[in-house]
């Protein structure tokens, strides 16, 4: 309607400039655009979901998210080189003792006054007690100039500096740390792409059960617009009857309530049908109008055995073989828990980048002693956590069976049903036409022929809700399985039956 209001507005001397021709042409592709529905068929919905449901766009974010952690680890074990630079500035305050260096000097002085004397002795014609004489003397007056320097002195030392270098770091042995804290981040990655698998399967059920929810309110709402004008075109006929004595006015009365009953059995399933549009609606983030291509159906026969299916389906789910990751991955956790417990050894070393090219290397050990965790009790934990997982596993699998065996055993009881109503049909058919004619005959009264009415619509609403139960069965046995995006596969089987 807003492009046609568009259309409306415009100014007359506007379409003066157009030819008839070319104004033609859109008019019509747009009024072709406004005046039909879209259809749409099961395969185009369920590819409508998957690409565009907010739930698909977050698995699918999730699941980048996880291969960028696996390959975020995946160089563990290489060296790790880091540029360091250190700017710091410092004052150092300290007292020297200057005894050493006072006896030094003391004992160095004496020393050569003694051998200077001893060259003079001969010369000068010097006796020993001369030169032990000028010995002492010279000795007190070393001495007394000795001890004019300090026992101690104060020194303060002040500087600035800036250092940068290269260090590299390299892990010899972890006790298996890092190899298991890959592994691990592999298993999320692969898990999360399970749960990408997971939810598409999610996505999957969730379009056929709307989907065909709306094709079976389709069918409840025909079968109820069916009996309603069925009843109305009996009360029309009632009147007439009524007025030319054929019928009492009870009679004509007794169309006119079941022709009510139909009326409000119409009411609540438009209300239904209006609800289920409205849900599919949402679901495929779309408002035009659409016309569902794909009817309700039932195949003939299984495509495959309980037996077959029993024992493939741990190959097929995503479900367990993400349970079968969560297990992998409490094991990994357990050896993570026991490397925590083991030494490490690193390889190092350091260039300084500065004037001085100072550079060192080595190798490190390092093993706790404490360090406020107990890992004893953190591995025991991980085990008791890796037999949690393992038991769901199992417990998951037991589940999955049973699913499996109650979703095989109402398809087949649908299609068992399904035979059986299509027998009914026809005799109901049958006992309608009967009791219409010995109506009219004046044999039947009106409550018998309302009565196969009812029966035969009855009949019809049934194959539209055994249909949509072993649609929902079928597909519940496929997500069990594994296999669901194979359902569309199954509205197309030959031999395949359509509710319309």
């Amino acid at each position: 309607m807003p492009l046609l209001n568009r259309y409306r507005c415009l100014q007359p001397q506007c379409f003066l400039t157009l030819k008839p021709k070319r104004l033609l042409v859109p008019l019509c592709l747009l009024l072709a655009q406004l005046g039909h529905a879209q259809d749409l068929s099961y395969h185009d919905a369920e590819q409508l979901v998957l690409t565009q449901s907010y739930a698909t766009q977050a698995s699918q974010a999730l699941q980048q998210a996880a291969n960028l952690d696996a390959e975020a680890v995946k160089n563990l074990a290489l060296p790790r080189v880091s540029l360091n630079a250190r700017a710091y500035a410092f004052k150092s305050e300290t007292t020297v003792p200057l005894d050493g260096v006072k006896n030094n000097l003391r004992n160095s002085i004496s020393q050569g006054v003694s051998n200077q004397l001893s060259g003079l002795q001969d010369p000068l014609n010097l006796s020993k007690e001369d030169i032990d004489a000028i010995n002492n003397g010279t000795s007190q007056a070393i001495n007394s100039g000795v001890n004019l320097i300090p026992d101690t002195a104060d020194v303060t030392v002040k500087d600035h500096t800036f250092i940068p270098t290269v260090s590299v770091m390299m892990p010899l042995y972890t006790g298996g740390l890092i190899r298991s804290t890959q592994k691990i981040a592999q298993l999320q990655a692969d898990r999360s792409n399970l749960s990408e698998q997971q939810q598409q399967n999610i996505q999957r059920f969730e379009v056929i059960q709307d989907y065909f929810n709306v094709q079976l309110q389709q069918q409840l709402l025909n079968v109820a617009k069916m009996n309603y004008n069925t009843m109305q075109k009996h009360v029309d006929n009632a009147y007439k009857l009524e007025k030319q004595g054929f019928i009492s006015q009870g009679q004509r009365m007794q169309f006119e309530v079941a022709r009510n009953s139909a009326q409000r059995a119409l009411q609540s399933v438009q209300a239904e049908k209006t609800n289920s549009l409205f849900v599919l609606h949402n679901l495929l983030h779309n408002q035009q109008d659409i016309i569902l291509a794909t009817p309700l159906f039932i195949n003939p026969q299984m495509t495959q055995t309980l037996a077959s299916l029993m024992q493939s389906y741990p190959q097929q789910s995503a479900l367990l073989q993400k349970m079968q990751l969560d297990t992998a991955i409490a094991e990994q956790n357990v050896k993570l828990q026991n490397a925590a417990r083991k030494p490490s050894l690193f390889a190092f070393g350091e260039y300084g980048l500065d004037d001085h090219h100072n550079w060192i290397v080595g190798i490190a050990a390092r093993y706790s002693l404490f360090s406020g965790i107990d890992y004893k009790k953190k591995a025991q934990a991980a085990e008791y956590t890796r037999q949690a997982a393992a038991l769901t596993t199992e417990r998951s699998k037991q589940e999955i069976e049973n699913l499996l065996f109650k979703a095989f055993a109402n398809m087949d009881k649908c299609q068992k049903t399904h035979l059986l109503l299509q027998q009914n049909r026809r005799a109901a058919e049958e006992n309608l036409r009967i009791q219409t004619l010995s109506f009219k005959e004046g044999m039947g009264t009106p409550t018998q022929m309302i009565d196969a009415e009812n029966a035969l619509n009855a009949i019809r609403a049934e194959e539209a809700v055994n249909a949509y139960q072993y649609i929902l069965s079928l597909a519940t046995l496929l997500q069990s399985h594994g296999t669901l995006e194979q359902f569309k596969t199954y509205t197309n089987l030959p031999n395949t039956a359509y509710i319309r």
